[in-house]
């Protein structure tokens, strides 16, 4: 989810998905409500309770959020670097966290032989959202209706070839999947020299970039941080991007954010490792699994 402020609406219009619900209206999901807007440029941004989630433009590439856009550029310069270059065109990639799966579409879009799997724990709003948005069906984006913990738990070793964790309960990452046991779970389930992407919402004067990287770092050997500059040192909220793998991370990542509207770094290794050593390891076990909500005994 990004926090970013909401933009001007557009007057009324015919919305540019055929079969998107109504605009401007509460309705009812399992968690509570989801809420369509329609913007300026023509794309839709969708609001679960009261909270930005998603944004969705008719272009799939054309991604509303900064931080999504980032996580793509990571993925293609990783994608890009391999002596086999089209095994990674055909790519499994997990996603922790739905809303309406504007990264997964924009992905499918680039690599059609990828297959990426979604874990939503709403099912309310993950039967919509592939209605609303004429999402790619599967096997190239197949939705899971289940919390992502236990999802994770449930994966075989060296499953996927790329971990996304975008999951929030209004606006801050559930604990547990900041947790030294879910980044154990995370390098369990993905391939040799595989990537995780997670998007982290640090409020200022926290802690909480600090003890995720250093989570992180405790379980993957190396570990990146991309955000801008005043989101590194606390001084402001914002979005961050956390990459880890069991190998360096792609070259060329920082270069390529330039391309970026916003002015965002990889951070130094430096400051990797400083902050690292402000933080703490995580260490919250991971709970009986839950059924989801929406589903038979929620």
């Amino acid at each position: 989810m990004s926090k970013r402020e909401p933009r001007r609406r557009r007057g009324p219009s015919q919305a540019p998905f055929p079969d998107l619900g109504p605009l401007g209206t509460a309705i009812p999901i399992s968690t509570g409500t989801a809420m369509l807007e329609q913007e300026t440029d023509g794309s839709i941004t969708l609001y679960v309770n009261g909270v930005p989630s998603s944004g969705l433009h008719p272009d799939p590439q054309h991604l509303e959020f900064e931080y999504m856009r980032w996580i793509q550029l990571v993925v293609r310069a990783w994608a890009g670097e391999t002596s086999c270059g089209p095994s990674r065109s055909a790519m499994e990639v997990a996603h922790l966290g739905g809303g309406g799966c504007s990264l997964p579409r924009a992905l499918v879009d680039q690599w059609p032989a990828s297959r990426h799997v979604v874990v939503e724990r709403d099912a309310l709003l993950a039967e919509q959202v592939r209605t609303w948005f004429s999402l790619p069906r599967s096997p190239q984006l197949r939705i899971r209706v289940e919390d992502a913990t236990a999802a994770l738990a449930s994966w075989r070793p060296a499953r996927f070839d790329v971990v996304i964790r975008d999951v929030f309960s209004g606006n801050v990452t559930p604990l547990v999947l900041t947790s030294q046991a879910v980044a154990q779970h995370v390098r369990r389930v993905l391939r040799p020299g595989g990537l995780y992407l997670a998007n982290s919402a640090a409020p200022p004067g926290t802690r909480t970039l600090a003890d995720e990287v250093a989570t992180l770092s405790s379980v993957f050997p190396h570990v990146g941080v991309i955000a801008e500059p005043a989101h590194i040192s606390g001084k402001r909220r914002g979005n961050c991007v956390l990459a880890a793998s069991t190998d360096p991370l792609p070259e060329g990542i920082d270069r390529a954010l330039r391309s970026d509207p916003v002015s965002v770094r990889l951070a130094p290794r430096a400051d990797v490792r400083a902050l690292a050593e402000r933080g703490r390891v995580v260490e919250v076990p991971i709970p009986e699994p839950a059924p989801p909500a929406g589903a038979p005994g929620a």
